[in-house]
C-alpha cells in the first residue's frame, strides 16, 4: 500500500495556494463553459466588446494585461467563429482596429454572463459577505 504525499513545507508558500486556488477556480469554470466552447479569456473579450462596442485592440490589451500577439489570437479565434467583427475605429487614427460584438457574440454572451454568474455563485458560497470584501481586497493588491 502506498503512503499518502504530503505537501510539508510546500503547504506554506503562497504561491503554490494561489495557483492550487488557481486551478479549482479554472477547472470549475471549464467543466461548467464547456458546452459554451469558451475560455476565461474569450468570454472577457466578449463582455468587454459588449460594454464597449467599438473597443479598440490596444485597449483590449490594456484592460485584460495581456500582449498584442495574445489579444490578436483571442480575437482572431472570437472572429472565425464569427462572435466578433472588426469596425472602423472611431479614433482619429484610423490604424486603431476596433471590435463589436456580433449578433451570435452577442447571443453567446448572454448565455455567458448566466454561466459566470453560476460560477461566481459556487465560488462565493465557500466565504461569508466579510471575507468576500477583503478577498477582493486582497487579491487586488496582487496585481495593481
Amino acid at each position: 500500500m502506498a503512503s499518502e504525499v504530503t505537501l510539508g513545507e510546500l503547504d506554506s508558500i503562497l504561491g503554490l495556494r494561489i495557483r492550487r486556488a488557481h486551478g479549482a477556480v479554472q477547472r470549475h469554470f471549464t467543466d461548467h463553459f464547456a458546452e459554451l466552447g469558451l475560455t476565461q479569456k474569450q468570454v472577457s473579450v466578449l463582455w468587454l466588446a459588449g460594454n464597449h462596442p467599438g473597443l479598440a485592440q490596444t485597449d483590449l490589451a490594456r484592460a485584460l494585461d495581456t500582449d498584442r500577439a495574445t489579444t490578436m489570437a483571442l480575437v482572431h479565434g472570437l472572429e472565425k467563429r464569427g462572435l466578433l467583427a472588426r469596425t472602423a475605429s472611431s479614433q482619429p487614427d484610423r490604424r486603431r482596429i476596433a471590435f463589436q460584438l456580433t449578433a451570435d457574440g452577442a447571443r453567446l454572451l448572454e448565455r455567458s454572463r448566466a454561466a459566470i454568474a453560476a460560477h461566481e455563485a459556487w465560488l462565493a458560497a465557500r466565504f461569508t459577505s466579510d471575507e468576500l470584501v477583503q478577498l477582493h481586497a486582497l487579491l487586488a493588491r496582487i496585481y495593481r
